[in-house]
């Protein structure tokens, strides 16, 4: 048996997943009957059926599924050898930060003045792709709000503040000082979600809306609801919102992330920048309501500083 090509896997892999001939070549941005060549001559080198064809879906059998499993892996793992490569070969490679624009507390004009060890690459994205980033070899370390999948990751708190809700001007509740969530019963937030379960939890395929400005809107119209840190609130007053603490919301902490297991300085040396520039700001006082992050606190890890 031949081995196995990159180019067969990733064929293997867009049919898998598409379930469907026609759509996996439009994706691949080749001819359908090349592709169909291709995946039965793999088939034939591994000895094993691995498609169920029928004329209208196509379905894995227990062998695709599994050639699928491990597809994914090491077409993944060879990306991420192929950056790393890259990266090497450059004479100073910056380092990469995945954030979400205007989540970083504040602090993140202090940081770049900071961070002096090497260039510093900005990576914006939306919620949940900081994750993404991290653990694809595209970003070396991240600016996050909690909660978010750990897996693969250490961190580091920095500060903590409260959440707000952001509401219409015109809704009822805006009269009032103080809520609680069981008050935002019958709203939503923007990835859809009742406001009264706290907006924790981002639903699996919500695709995070980028510009602040549209969900601003939506708020303004009594469309949705929307949790804020209370930083962005300060940033960003407008005369037909109003934002209103909720007593049983729980707070935001703002970290930094870096995937487990690094040995990079450049990291070791960003997340130290970091600390210290969080801890400089606390004193200084940010708007906000910041308040540091006991690091023995139930419920927070303590994971160890990337060493270099």
């Amino acid at each position: 048996m031949n081995d196995l090509e990159t180019r067969q896997l990733k064929y293997f892999v867009a049919v898998a997943e598409e379930k469907n001939f026609s759509r996996a070549a439009v994706r691949l941005g080749i001819a359908q009957p090349p592709l169909s060549r291709a995946i039965r001559d793999l088939e034939r080198q591994l000895g094993s059926q691995l498609l169920v064809r029928t004329t209208r879906q196509v379905t894995l059998t227990p062998a695709g599924e599994m050639l699928l499993t491990e597809g994914r892996r090491l077409i993944g793992e060879i990306e991420a050898i192929a950056r790393r490569v890259q990266d090497a070969g450059r004479p100073e490679r910056p380092l990469r930060l995945a954030l979400k624009a205007d989540y970083d507390g504040g602090l993140l004009p202090k940081i770049v003045d900071a961070f002096d060890t090497v260039p510093l690459e900005l990576l914006l994205g939306g919620r949940g792709e900081q994750i993404t980033a991290l653990t694809s070899h595209q970003a070396d370390v991240a600016l996050l709000p909690t909660p978010y999948d750990e897996t693969g990751l250490e961190r580091e708190d920095l500060l903590s503040g409260p959440r707000l809700v952001a509401l219409s001007a015109a809704d009822p509740l805006a009269a009032r000082t103080s809520l609680r969530r069981c008050d935002l019963a019958g709203r939503t937030l923007p990835d859809g979600t009742a406001a009264e379960l706290g907006g924790l939890e981002t639903p699996p395929g919500y695709r995070q809306t980028r510009d602040l400005a549209q969900i601003f809107s939506l708020v303004e119209v009594g469309s949705i609801v929307w949790f804020v840190p209370q930083w962005i609130a300060a940033r960003f007053p407008r005369p037909h919102i109003t934002y209103r603490p909720v007593e049983d919301l729980e707070p935001v902490t703002l970290t930094v992330a870096w995937r487990t297991g690094s040995r990079s300085p450049e990291v070791a040396a960003f997340v130290r920048t970091v600390q210290e520039v969080a801890e400089t700001a606390l004193l200084e006082g940010l708007p906000g309501a910041f308040h540091p992050v006991p690091a023995a606190s139930a419920g927070l890890r303590t994971p160890t500083t990337p060493q270099p």
